[in-house]
């Protein structure tokens, strides 16, 4: 598994966050602000057609 990167459009101020770490055809995602919370798993195909239907958008 790759280490957990931050989002682009985090902020030093503590905006809405995420992170995502990847590895063997699964994105993990996570709330940076909130690590030890839950973690979303998605397969590789299912996080590329969420990505283009957010770029869509």
């Amino acid at each position: 598994m790759d280490s957990w990167r931050k989002s682009s459009f985090s902020d030093a101020n503590g905006g809405s966050c995420v992170e995502t770490a990847s590895g063997n055809g699964v994105i993990l995602v996570r709330d940076t602000t909130n690590r030890d919370g839950g973690i979303l798993a998605f397969t590789a195909d299912a996080w590329r057609a969420f990505m283009a239907d957010v770029k869509r958008s």
